[in-house]
């Protein structure tokens, strides 16, 4: 699902594209922010997409084990470290 154009492992573009769909269904009146109300449980501070994909980044980099800018079907379920 990640993997947008079928070459077996998954770039940063791809993995935020992917995950960018979450915040959008999140993100009930489209406003660019997820709001506490509209966050799960309703818990947590507000963020902006911009303050996401940053999370996201840095979430794909930690995942990236071997620093090849990619990540392997091994790499993406790996726990977090």
């Amino acid at each position: 699902m990640f993997d947008r154009d079928g070459d077996g492992r998954v770039s940063e573009v791809e993995y935020l594209a992917y995950m960018d769909r979450s915040f959008r269904s999140m993100d009930s009146n489209g406003d660019g922010i997820l709001e506490t109300g509209e966050l799960p449980g309703n818990r947590g501070r507000p963020i902006t997409l911009t303050g996401f994909h940053a999370n996201l980044r840095e979430q794909f980099h930690k995942l990236d084990r071997n620093h090849d800018g990619y990540l392997s079907a091994r790499e993406l379920t790996a726990p977090p470290r």
